[in-house]
This record gives C-alpha cells, structure tokens and sequence, in this order.
C-alpha cells in the first residue's frame, strides 16, 4: 500500500475501469517490469476516480462477477483484491492470485464464480481479444 500517488511507480499498468483499453495476457511483460497498480476507493466514489491523474500504463478488466460480501453477484463490481487477483490469474499468475484472495473468507468463491471466465481471458492474446470475449460471455 502507497499512502500519497506521487509515490506509485512510473509507468506500471493501472487497473482502471474508466480505461478504453483491455487487461490481457499481453500485459505480463509490462507488467514484470514496470508494476501493477490497483487504486482502493469506493464504488461510491468512482466518478471522483475518473480525476485522479494517472502515472501508467490504464487498463480496464474483462468482465467478471464479484464475490466479495457487499457486491456478490454483480458484474463488475469488483473490491480491490478481487481486481488485482483477477489481473495475475490473467497473465498467468494463477497461484499468487490465489494466495492474495486466500486472506478472506469469501476470496475462493471469486475463482469459482469466474473460473470459466478467468480460464478464457488468460488464453487470450490481445486487448482485442479479451474484448471479443467478454462479449460473447454478456450475450
């Protein structure tokens, strides 16, 4: 945890919902290098988020369904480490993501509930790619 935003890392990947570009596998490189950053603030406040100047690289996660307690059930809707799980089981982090959601109770329904999900977009090799994905899983 980074308590001021001057002192995140230049140029790590954001996790950003408001982002115009999609997470995918092809972030992994970038990622090693550079960081991944995932901001903590409520769904309450996202509007806000949208003025936050951003220091990286912003990418928008597929879609998935939230397990955490508040939001379970709801597309998108994501808390913080759901987000950040979900990011390294995409670029094939699959055992640290589930070491980080194994600190709370709910943390390995979030695999279960997405696993097909999950399991897809990691396969994918491209933005493009995840998006033509996660719009055949909307439909």
């Amino acid at each position: 945890m980074v308590p001021r935003l001057r002192l995140l890392p230049r140029g790590a990947i954001v996790l950003n919902p408001f982002s115009e570009k999609a997470f995918s596998p092809a972030d992994r490189e970038h990622i090693e290098k550079k960081g991944l950053i995932a901001l903590d603030y409520s769904w309450k406040c996202t509007e806000k988020a949208r003025a936050i100047p951003l220091i990286g690289e912003s990418r928008s996660l597929p879609y998935l369904v939230a397990a955490n307690p508040v939001n379970y059930g709801t597309p998108t809707k994501l808390s913080t480490v759901e987000a950040l799980a979900a990011a390294l089981y995409i670029i094939n982090y699959k055992s640290q993501a589930e070491q980080l959601l194994s600190m709370f109770k709910w943390g390995p329904e979030f695999i279960r509930l997405n696993q097909k999900l999950l399991d897809a977009y990691a396969q994918a090799k491209s933005s493009t790619e995840i998006v033509e994905l996660q719009k055949k899983f909307m439909t």
